[in-house]
């Protein structure tokens, strides 16, 4: 079917966003971090489809590793039809405290990242067949969340990006981003907090990783005519905000 390259492909919306493309008939490069220990597990499920699976460790926060990493994707995969920047950075710090060690850190791993590992990818992507590339963006990028600045200012960079991308790279390489609403709950989160988070998406629940998985498939296998477009997957919470 085609190959894909996966960033944050350990867990989470990574993870099923590999297994759909998976079973979506698509050999993969799987990138992981802090989760790399768990993508031993995954490349055997998806080899066990008789897909093809190559393992990619960085750190993202690194230019030197990005450009390591871009290079060793291009080399194993000379052509790509689906790149999907899922690893992000994600802390809450007051405006007032937000060091520049934390702001350049979240903008090398949510903007920069993305930025210039597509461009280093782009001669796979043009040599693969109706390549999508998609970036995981956020609705704290169009609309922001008190203590989580830096993190909001790197998606409205990304989000830009997608609409920049999809204008420079048309014909031939379509860019889209897609906007999770809320797929899981951070461990910190009391009943309380969760109750009031789900007070505010109109379906009244959380989504689920396979939301997002499906979604992906969709643009990569269905949607040839859709580019530079963020499309929110949130229960329709961002309608009403």
């Amino acid at each position: 079917m085609g190959t894909a390259f996966i960033t944050g492909a350990g867990i989470r919306i990574g993870s099923a966003v590999a297994r759909a493309l998976g079973r979506a008939g698509y050999d993969l490069a799987l990138h992981a971090n802090r989760s790399v220990g768990s993508l031993g597990t995954l490349a055997e499920e998806l080899r066990a489809l008789g897909r093809r699976v190559t393992l990619h460790a960085a750190d993202l926060s690194q230019p030197d590793a990005v450009d390591a990493l871009g290079a060793r994707v291009r080399e194993a995969w000379p052509a790509l039809d689906v790149v999907v920047h899922n690893a992000g950075l994600f802390e809450r710090v007051d405006f007032a405290s937000i060091s520049r060690s934390q702001y350049r850190t979240m903008m090398a791993v949510n903007l920069d990242t993305p930025f210039f590992l597509t461009q280093a990818l782009l001669p796979a992507l043009r040599a693969g067949k109706d390549p999508l590339v998609v970036h995981l963006t956020d609705i704290g990028g169009e609309r922001p969340v008190s203590h989580y600045a830096h993190y909001s200012v790197s998606k409205a960079g990304l989000i830009m990006l997608t609409r920049a991308l999809a204008v420079e790279l048309a014909p031939h390489v379509r860019v889209n981003a897609i906007s999770p609403g809320t797929v899981a709950f951070p461990e910190d989160f009391d009943a309380e907090a969760r109750e009031a988070v789900l007070k505010r998406i109109p379906m009244g629940r959380e989504g689920t990783v396979e939301d997002i998985a499906r979604t992906v498939v969709f643009l990569a296998r269905e949607a040839p005519y859709i580019t530079g477009q963020v499309i929110a997957v949130d229960g329709g919470r961002s309608a009403q905000l």
